[in-house]
């Protein structure tokens, strides 16, 4: 296959005066993002419409997963700070909706649960009319660390499937297909009236029934929200592009999605699209 893009996937490169704004902030708060630590192509886009997804608990990762271009290697200590620092630049950037993921922390027995419950808190605290959405790791099932962060009622609970069961011990570390269903279901359990969303890309060597079975795999255990994305290979030592799909494809994707019962189906990078017209409906059921 082609290494050459397709059209429909070609993004500006131009940098805005509000990227720029964006990126001198983030750096004097000490702030990452996986806009950046993960190479995305869409940042540009993005952070001019000061949108931004911020990263917590460090900017190394304790796992290396072969899509993935965020630095791996033995993190640093926990920043106590953090959560404010965070609540500050979104107040600062105006959000109505924030997106908080992170490294996976594994070298600690919580995965850094307290963090991810603390952020949204001070979110909250400096900015009530912002919807939060977290994206965590899996901490390797321990359903406690879970429940601390449902505790903190997030808006959306986000854990990502990422690719196909066939594939996923292939292209992720340690992260296991079955574990990111259950943490799915357990979080509804927890806390039934919290929106669930999880993604997946697409690309890697999948075929159309295995992305329909991960979509069954997801409403089984009451997934409300997916976003389905277009792989894009970050350097030449990550796992390699096998399709790019069209565009027509997405939009199939898309029906089957609704067909199932996903409250919303959309593309990765419009984070905030997903939560309109979910969270009421939710609250109700």
């Amino acid at each position: 296959m082609s290494d050459r893009k397709p059209e429909w996937l070609k993004v500006s490169l131009k940098a805005s005066e509000n990227y720029h704004d964006l990126k001198k902030m983030m750096r004097s708060k000490v702030l990452h993002t996986v806009c950046e630590e993960a190479q995305c192509p869409n940042i540009y886009e993005c952070w001019s419409q000061r949108t931004a997804t911020f990263m917590i608990l460090g900017d190394i990762c304790t796992r290396a997963c072969r899509f993935c271009a965020v630095k791996t290697g033995q993190p640093t200590e926990l920043d106590w700070q953090e959560p404010e620092r965070v609540a500050e630049a979104v107040e600062y950037m105006g959000l109505q909706h924030v997106v908080v993921t992170s490294v996976a922390r594994d070298d600690l027995h919580d995965g850094g649960e307290a963090i991810f419950a603390a952020t949204i808190r001070a979110i909250r605290d400096r900015n009530p009319f912002c919807s939060v959405e977290v994206l965590i790791p899996d901490f390797m099932g321990n359903w406690d660390a879970l429940r601390t962060v449902m505790n903190a009622e997030p808006d959306v609970l986000n854990r990502n499937i990422k690719t196909v069961r066939r594939l996923s011990d292939r292209i992720r570390s340690k992260a296991k297909f079955d574990r990111s269903l259950d943490l799915l279901q357990c979080a509804k359990e927890m806390k039934s009236h919290i929106p669930t969303k999880s993604s997946m890309m697409v690309g890697v060597g999948e075929t159309w029934d295995e992305i329909l079975e991960a979509m069954d795999e997801l409403r089984a255990v009451c997934c409300d929200i997916i976003t389905v994305g277009q792989y894009l290979q970050p350097t030449k030592r990550h796992v390699k592009i096998q399709k790019y799909y069209h565009p027509d494809e997405f939009r199939a994707l898309k029906e089957e999605g609704i067909k199932r019962g996903f409250k919303h189906v959309e593309s990765s990078y419009h984070a905030r699209e997903h939560i309109q017209g979910v969270t009421a409906t939710s609250l109700q059921n």
